[in-house]
């Protein structure tokens, strides 16, 4: 089955050519040109995978994956032209999964696109029944990437998940922040170590019942993070 993308931009040139681009891959592809509309469809759809720009009219890329965030973990890059490392904290702090600064490579928007896709791959809940982890009140469902505590499942976006699950599955194990960086975005990946710091305080609000005095995910100062088994 076709991957389905949605690609938001004011910009109706760079639509064109993104849309033109990864039909050349077999993806079926969407378009809005303002946040409201960019919002409406990702309610009504479902994606693999959002390209979403942060200038928009009507609603600011920012506010669009603020609120999807609370419906869905599909995968979000932000498209930005401000190269500055406010823009693209912002984004991770408003929950995308990664970034692209303008102007960009088309090749490289692809190569971004598709390594998610591979790391991200969702898989069909019924045919479920691989590796599970269980903590205490959490259970991690690896196959269908699904997380629960208790009885309540957490909405986790991409890169939350795979943090979690890698920590996870290596209980005790100490990961540099360039090494959980290296691992879940790839090597290829322009980002720096605050990303992750990002993420995992992100991940903490969501699984702990105090962020601050963590019993899932602990910090080992001045070298890392790790699960604790």
């Amino acid at each position: 089955m076709n991957r389905h993308v949605l690609v938001v931009d004011d910009e109706k040139l760079i639509v064109k050519g993104i849309r033109f681009s990864l039909e050349q891959d077999d993806m079926d592809v969407d378009c809005a040109y303002d946040g409201e509309e960019a919002l409406k469809l990702a309610r009504e759809n479902h994606y693999d995978m959002i390209l979403l720009d942060v200038m928009l009219p009507k609603l600011d890329g920012f506010e669009v994956c603020r609120q999807i965030r609370e419906f869905s973990d599909v995968p979000i890059i932000m498209l930005t032209a401000r190269d500055d490392d406010m823009n693209k904290i912002l984004g991770l702090e408003y929950g995308a999964d990664d970034y692209i600064t303008k102007p960009f490579n088309i090749l490289e928007v692809k190569a971004r696109i598709k390594a998610i896709m591979r790391r991200t791959g969702r898989r069909d809940p019924e045919n479920a029944g691989g590796k599970l982890v269980i903590k205490g009140e959490m259970k991690i469902d690896c196959e269908s990437r699904r997380v629960m505590i208790g009885e309540k499942e957490i909405n986790l976006t991409a890169k939350e998940f795979d943090l979690l699950e890698l920590l996870a599955m290596n209980p005790g194990k100490v990961y540099s922040r360039e090494n959980l960086l290296n691992i879940v975005w790839g090597y290829e990946y322009p980002g720096d170590a605050r990303t992750v710091d990002v993420h995992i305080r992100r991940l903490r609000e969501k699984i702990e019942t105090n962020p601050s005095d963590p019993k899932y995910v602990y910090t080992k100062w001045g070298v890392g993070y790790y699960f604790r088994g």
